[in-house]
């Protein structure tokens, strides 16, 4: 580890002993999480945490994890720029004290809404290299995200040059190579068919997620909708041969944007693209 990432861990911690003090005087109620935010400065160097409070937390009763890194349940804890990191400060008898980044530009969600719905394709390209980064980050440590959505993806500033960051790990698992999971769960509109047919799956339910994702990112709306997973599922059959692209939208996009999003959002995993193949696409070459 170098220097200067252990000069940043230290201010961290030392930001976080500080916040710990500061929750503890703030009374909550079951269930409800309290934030605060602190900066800490340090040759020129500004780092903003926000401390939450979680009452209904379930852990080990009366344990302490003072000074460990990462939270799996929350945030996944990660030196890469591209995931969000989080220090879990301690634990008490019912409560949990998280220093996590603060990423002042918001989620990508927000960002989409504030562009009026559609983002420009080198925008859009920009965000897919960044994002693409960080599930290569997760893939070397074996992790599933299986909830990925613009909600989750969170950005530094406010502007088109924002850092992204992948969040909230509250559903992602360790999956090693030849091995399959079975568990339902996701974000409907971004959740692989598979997922939805209670089928095996892989890490590839990540890029159909991806997949969903770019597409909204160019066209301003999801490329499938529905009230329940039986919806969702007859919609992806109408539509998978033929994506519903914006006509106003499509005469401005290169061919690689639609290619890239129709093999993202293939059906069929072992034809989908893997992560190797959506990061070599030539969409997303300088």
């Amino acid at each position: 580890m170098g220097e200067r990432s252990r000069e940043r861990r230290k201010r961290r911690r030392w930001l976080a002993f500080l916040m710990e003090r500061r929750m503890r005087r703030v009374e909550i109620r079951r269930g409800e999480m309290e934030t605060k935010t602190a900066r800490a400065r340090k040759e020129g160097e500004e780092e903003a945490c926000t401390c939450g409070r979680v009452t209904a937390f379930v852990g080990k009763e009366g344990s302490s994890e003072d000074e460990t890194e990462g939270c799996p349940t929350s945030t996944h804890s990660t030196s890469s720029w591209s995931c969000a990191y989080s220090v879990l400060l301690s634990q008490t008898p019912g409560c949990i004290y998280l220093v996590m980044e603060l990423c002042e530009g918001g989620d990508l969600a927000t960002y989409i809404q504030r562009t009026g719905g559609r983002v420009e394709e080198s925008v859009a390209r920009n965000f897919m290299r960044q994002i693409g980064a960080g599930l290569q980050v997760l893939r070397r440590h074996h992790v599933v995200h299986r909830d990925l959505k613009p909600e989750n993806i969170l950005l530094s500033c406010p502007g088109s040059d924002a850092i992204l960051k992948i969040s909230d790990f509250g559903l992602s698992r360790v999956l090693h190579p030849g091995e399959y999971a079975e568990t339902s769960c996701g974000t409907r509109l971004y959740m692989a068919p598979e997922v939805m047919l209670f089928q095996k799956y892989d890490e590839k339910v990540d890029l159909w997620s991806i997949g969903a994702i770019l597409f909204e990112l160019l066209n301003g709306y999801p490329p499938f909708h529905g009230r329940s997973n039986v919806q969702m599922l007859q919609c992806i059959n109408r539509t998978s041969s033929s994506l519903p692209f914006s006509q106003l939208v499509v005469p401005s996009l290169h061919p690689d944007s639609i290619d890239i999003c129709t093999r993202l959002l293939c059906t069929n995993p072992v034809r989908r693209l893997s992560l190797q193949e959506f990061i070599n696409h030539g969409f997303l070459r300088p």
